[in-house]
C-alpha cells in the first residue's frame, strides 16, 4: 500500500507504516493507543470495514468507513467464509476474551 500511495504522489514523509497490525483488532486499537489517533478513516473491502469500524466504535474511536472495490468473484466464496468466522471470533475477541493487541510499544507521535 505504501508504494501505491507513493505512486499517486504521497510524499512519504506523510506515511507512517503500522509493522504490528497483525490483524485488525490490533490494527485499530493500535491507532488510538500507539499512534494517538481518536478519529480514522478505514479504507478497506465493505466486508472488513463493518468489522473495523464494529472494533472502533467498542473502543470508542470515531472511524469511518471508505469501501474499496470488492474482491474478484473468484474469491468470493472463500472470502465470506473467513469473514463469517472473522466476524465470530471479533465478538469472541470483544464481549469475551477482552483481546488486546499483540504487541502495543513505545507511542509514535503523527504529525
Amino acid at each position: 500500500m505504501r508504494e501505491a500511495l507513493i505512486a499517486l504522489g504521497v510524499p512519504d514523509s506523510c506515511i507512517v507504516l503500522d509493522y504490528a497490525g497483525f490483524r485488525t483488532l490490533d490494527s485499530v486499537v493500535r491507532c488510538n493507543e500507539v499512534f494517538g489517533e481518536d478519529s480514522i478513516t478505514i479504507i478497506s473491502q465493505e466486508f472488513h470495514n463493518q468489522r473495523a469500524l464494529f472494533i472502533a466504535n467498542k473502543n470508542n474511536i470515531q472511524a469511518i468507513g471508505f469501501n474499496a472495490k470488492d474482491v474478484n468473484q473468484n474469491y468470493s466464496f472463500k472470502t465470506r467464509l473467513r469473514e463469517y468466522f472473522a466476524r465470530v471470533k471479533c465478538v469472541l475477541d470483544i464481549y469475551v476474551l477482552y483481546t488486546s493487541p499483540k504487541f502495543l510499544g513505545k507511542k509514535i507521535k503523527i504529525g
